[in-house]
């Protein structure tokens, strides 16, 4: 056996992402998940009249988590067909049943269904922490409803905003996330038992034409895993628009994502935002003095990677033939997993990050103050012509003075002392970005934590270096 460290490891499973989402999408789960679907397929039939016994059914409950892989893997090599290699490797467990293994059957009925189990169990994971993201930013934003910072636009600066606004802007892409996660886990079908090219003929001829029996096997086995709703249109797989739909999905919340990073970064550089800095943590290996955001970084290159993928299944979704081909089977194999281990990543670095942001205000304050002057020429501009001055003469006027020095703007506008002095007041230069986070925070955001109220707190797991 070679040593650890003379093979590849996917930085995913060496590096980023979290044991849950490693194990969901790990080997064992997934022959675990065909086994049960086998196991569930015989439940139904038996109960719908076929010729199944108790002691065969328990017989393939008793090796459900007993997965020989080293045998598969031989029958794999001899048979070429990986589902084959899994039929005959769990029946040389179960003699006893192994004449009744996958019964009706095609291939997609234990791969596409398990692809739909993971899919919408790596939904509810990445909401999970999806959730933990939006409270913890929530409550952040509420801190910081009022707290002026300067604005920037094209990153020069702009009117004066809050921290808390600037927050609730990453916070509302966030939630639109969230929602679609929420969304496409309730609404995920199942695609049952179709048999070769979807219409169900196998399953048909063994209950002997009765169409009943036939739907409520479906019921029952989607019931088995927690689906309520079935394709009633499919081939032999499920249609790949459902692959296209989730990984857009979460290349939506890696864009999200690589935004607030993005704007983490640049806040640090103005000395406004920092991530936490280990009492051990070295910057740069030449600057001692370093402090670099390694976290929003590390997010901003994981989402790109992220947002590259869904791709993969747009092209597989263009070029399935008819009622199927086999081309899209590798491809999935690593495209679907890693958007999820990718997202994964992703959110255990977004909860450490939010976890341990610093904000300082003080540095806020100096660089908003910094440019008040010229921040306030619009207010000043309006308190002028309210006084009967021209709006047009002000401006040119405001214009020439914001490239000079030591500027009397009382004599300069006709407004005294108090009127300038209100009007570069930072408390007067936000307009509504307090009411508007707190609005925002209430009217939206609320709802969606209530939702999700029982949850239990996610910390970042796997955040290692």
């Amino acid at each position: 056996m070679r040593a650890r460290y003379e093979e590849y490891s996917s930085p995913f499973s060496a590096r980023y992402t979290s044991p849950e989402c490693q194990r969901l999408f790990s080997a064992h789960f997934k022959i675990s998940t065909f086994r049960k679907l086998w196991v569930s397929l015989a439940k139904a039939e038996q109960k719908l009249g076929l010729s199944i016994t108790h002691q065969q059914i328990a017989q393939l409950e008793d090796n459900v988590e007993k997965i020989d892989f080293d045998a598969a893997l031989a029958y794999e090599k001899k048979f070429k067909h990986d589902v084959m290699a899994h039929i005959h490797a769990f029946g040389d467990q179960c003699p006893e049943a192994k004449p009744i293994i996958h019964l009706g059957a095609t291939s997609t009925f234990v791969t596409d269904n398990t692809d739909l189990i993971q899919l919408k169990l790596g939904l509810e994971l990445l909401l999970s922490k999806m959730v933990e993201v939006v409270r913890l930013m929530s409550k952040l934003a509420a801190s910081e409803a009022a707290t002026p910072c300067l604005g920037y636009t094209h990153f020069q600066p702009a009117q004066p905003v809050t921290i808390g606004k600037r927050i609730c802007l990453w916070l509302q892409d966030f939630l639109m996330d969230a929602e679609e996660f929420e969304r496409l886990a309730k609404s995920l079908p199942f695609l049952g038992a179709k048999g070769a090219t979807g219409t169900q003929s196998s399953f048909l001829a063994l209950f002997e034409g009765d169409e009943k029996k036939v739907h409520e096997l479906e019921k029952k086995i989607a019931s088995d895993f927690g689906f309520t709703k079935i394709l009633s249109i499919a081939g032999q797989t499920y249609t790949r628009k459902l692959d296209l739909n989730i990984l857009n999905a979460l290349a939506s919340f890696a864009a999200s994502s690589h935004k607030m990073a993005t704007d983490i970064r640049l806040l640090a550089h103005e000395g406004e935002m920092f991530e936490g800095f280990g009492e051990e943590q070295i910057g740069s290996s030449a600057m001692p003095y370093k402090r670099n955001p390694i976290y929003s970084e590390r997010i901003c290159g994981l989402a790109r990677f992220v947002m590259s993928l869904p791709q993969n299944p747009a092209f597989t979704a263009a070029t399935q033939w008819l009622e199927r081909s086999l081309d899209d089977s590798s491809n999935r194999r690593f495209s679907i997993p890693e958007a999820f281990l990718g997202a994964d990543a992703i959110l255990n670095l977004l909860i450490h990050l939010l976890t341990h942001l610093e904000i300082d205000r003080v540095r806020a304050k100096e660089n908003l103050e910094a440019q008040i002057h010229h921040l306030a020429m619009e207010n000043l501009l309006m308190m002028a012509v309210k006084k009967g001055e021209d709006r047009q003469v002000v401006h040119e006027k405001l214009r020439k003075l914001s490239t000079q020095k030591n500027v009397n703007l009382t004599k300069e506008l006709g407004l005294d002392a108090n009127e300038v002095a209100s009007c570069v007041d930072p408390s007067k230069l936000i307009g509504l970005a307090p009411d508007q986070t707190r609005h925002f925070l209430k009217e939206e955001v609320a709802p969606f934590l209530k939702r999700h109220q029982n949850q239990k707190q996610v910390s970042s797991t796997r955040i290692e270096v």
